[in-house]
């Protein structure tokens, strides 16, 4: 689909729209030439109609604005346009500019004032990312309108001057917010939280905390690898999810978990008897799983059918000489008993009719 970069100009006119490589906004954007959106009335941010922003309530105006790489925390309600509700945050998180969340979200927040309220409308091809949702699915590439208000922009954490304690309370929050991303579907989302989550435990040495951070510092890493596995199970890059697995397991050699993703990978790669081991594995370790249980149960229904369809056709393709052999047998077979009465017959009929002239004579 068409992508677009917007570029500024040095006036307050609305922004230039010109066609580009990628869809991102210019990182030189200003306050002072940003389009200043008039109350009650659209603002169409790219000028092209697709991505429009209407003033609910007014907030601080354009110098309470956030700036690129802050943490801004919104209220947001996504509908379809419809009016079907779709997802409804109280309180979400996400670093304005890089690409945490839909592009749409992610410019419109640019231009909204501290305490500022607005709906947003746009075309599916900016809010590529959310794929559906559970209650209910959202179709892919749909028009969605955003209602937003901005709450709280503050500037990232160094994450040099946080303590362990406070570097793993961050890394949880990224992690939690991966997780409803994780629900609405947006895959590639959630997985960018989980990464950041990942790189700030990175970030904590082993040799400043205590034992029992060290346990909260490893259930952490455990956890967002999972999470990531999942996410990159939903979106079939399963090489990935491997790597994330075969993470786990290096810290917890018996994480069912990880055994569950890497049963589901490999049947995905038709890999079925390795993923039944591995699934009979993870059942071993917790017998009573029903997730585990049930998922073994398919995957052996799916081996069996999978098994059954492949003798079928290499049966078709290169047939059995032994069967050939005896079908030839059959039907020589068939083929002399033919002929031995037919045979018969004709001498019968040549007897009968010899006979006949006889007694004539």
């Amino acid at each position: 689909f068409l992508v677009f970069q917007v570029v500024y100009q040095s006036s307050d006119s609305a922004p230039v729209v010109k066609s580009g490589n990628k869809i991102d906004m210019d990182q030189s954007m200003r306050r002072e030439t940003d389009p200043q959106p008039p109350a009650n009335e659209w603002l169409d941010i790219l000028g092209t109609g697709l991505l429009m922003k209407k003033v609910l309530q007014p907030g601080g105006g354009r110098d309470s604005r956030p700036d690129l790489g802050q943490i801004v925390k919104i209220n947001l309600k996504t509908r379809l346009l419809d009016g079907t509700l779709v997802e409804e945050l109280s309180e979400f998180w996400f670093t304005l500019g890089h690409k945490e969340v839909i592009p749409a979200l992610d410019w419109a927040v640019r231009l909204m004032g501290m305490g500022e309220k607005a709906v947003i409308k746009t075309d599916g091809r900016y809010a590529n990312g959310f794929r559906g949702n559970l209650y209910p699915e959202i179709p892919s590439k749909a028009d969605l309108s955003l209602e937003v208000k901005l709450l709280e922009a503050t500037d990232a954490p160094d994450l040099k001057l946080l303590s362990p304690t406070e570097k793993i309370a961050l890394a949880t929050c990224n992690k939690e917010q991966g997780n409803v991303l994780y629900r609405c579907r947006a895959y590639n989302y959630a997985v960018l939280k989980y990464s950041t989550a990942l790189k700030i435990t990175e970030s904590i040495s082993e040799d400043d905390i205590w034992s029992e951070e060290e346990n909260k510092l490893m259930e952490m890493k455990v956890k967002c690898l999972n999470n990531m596995a999942a996410s990159m199970l939903k979106l079939e890059d399963y090489d990935e999810a491997l790597t994330c697995c075969s993470a786990v397991l290096m810290y917890q050699p018996k994480n069912v978990k990880a055994l569950f993703h890497i049963g589901k990978v490999l049947a995905l790669q038709d890999k079925y008897s390795e993923a039944i081991q591995t699934l009979r594995k993870a059942l071993e370790l917790e017998p009573r799983n029903k997730t585990v249980h049930d998922e073994l149960s398919t995957m052996m229904k799916k081996h069996r059918e999978h098994e059954a369809a492949k003798q079928a056709m290499d049966e078709k393709m290169l047939e059995n000489p032994s069967s050939t052999h005896k079908h030839q047998a059959k039907s020589a077979w068939g083929l002399s008993w033919k002929w031995l009465l037919g045979a018969t017959a004709v001498a019968i009929g040549g007897i009968a009719l010899s006979v006949a002239i006889y007694a004539r004579k």
